[in-house]
């Protein structure tokens, strides 16, 4: 599921949004000021940060200006007040991708931050190392580790895993992955897919018959939750 860091002082908006995403399927970390949300950005690995612009401690805009200088490329939604005008113009500037002015709809919100997943899911989610479960993999160096034991990969395995981590959470039909992973658009070749897939899990999964990290939705394709 995709992580949502909510950074948000007035404890009635904070909870509000807290359910609404949670509601939608989302992973929520909750932070009541600039200096948390900062910390929690740095550390959580969200996939997206809703952030307030007025707060106690370090405002939204320092906080944004902050991660965007460190080289933090997540995307950032910015919550305004209206007639912040200015705040909306400089939070752009600083690097924010978009802003929602208060009051508005929930909806309004959840649409504009799934938009924002969508265009940044081939870049700022897209990882060099990544580790979930008791596996590592370093796409550097062509390596996947599980419980600290090199294991034997082809690069065709890598580069598949490597789609699904880049698209973690999203139903990914077959017919997405041929095109994508291996350049393919003939849908006979979809057992292709499934073989592999196959062959991957014995090499990530605890119990590859029962996979917790890419799981088949049935008619759909497949998701990596890792």
């Amino acid at each position: 599921m995709p992580k949502v860091l909510i950074v948000e002082d007035d404890a009635a908006m904070a909870t509000a949004l807290h359910d609404g995403f949670a509601y939608e399927g989302y992973e929520v970390v909750l932070a009541r000021d600039g200096e948390a949300g900062l910390k929690a950005a740095r550390e959580a690995a969200p996939d997206v940060v809703v952030l307030d612009v007025m707060m106690p401690k370090l405002n939204g805009l320092d906080v944004c200006k902050r991660l965007r200088s460190e080289g933090n490329s997540v995307p950032i939604v910015m919550l305004t007040a209206r007639g912040q005008e200015i705040d909306k113009v400089l939070g752009l500037k600083l690097g924010a991708d978009d802003y929602v002015t208060k009051p508005f709809g929930f909806m309004e919100l959840m649409a504009r931050v799934e938009a924002l997943l969508r265009r940044t899911s081939g870049g700022a989610r897209h990882a060099e190392v990544y580790g979930f479960g008791d596996v590592a993999v370093d796409f550097r160096k062509a390596e996947l580790r599980k419980r600290g034991e090199l294991v034997e990969v082809t690069a065709r395995e890598l580069k598949l895993l490597e789609f699904f981590i880049a698209h973690r959470g999203e139903v990914v039909p077959r017919e997405r992955l041929l095109d994508q992973v291996w350049e393919y658009d003939s849908a006979p070749l979809t057992r292709t897919v499934d073989m592999h897939v196959a062959k991957l899990r014995k090499k990530i999964e605890a119990d590859p018959a029962d996979p917790k990290f890419i799981v088949t939705v049935h008619r759909m394709g497949y998701k990596f939750t890792g």
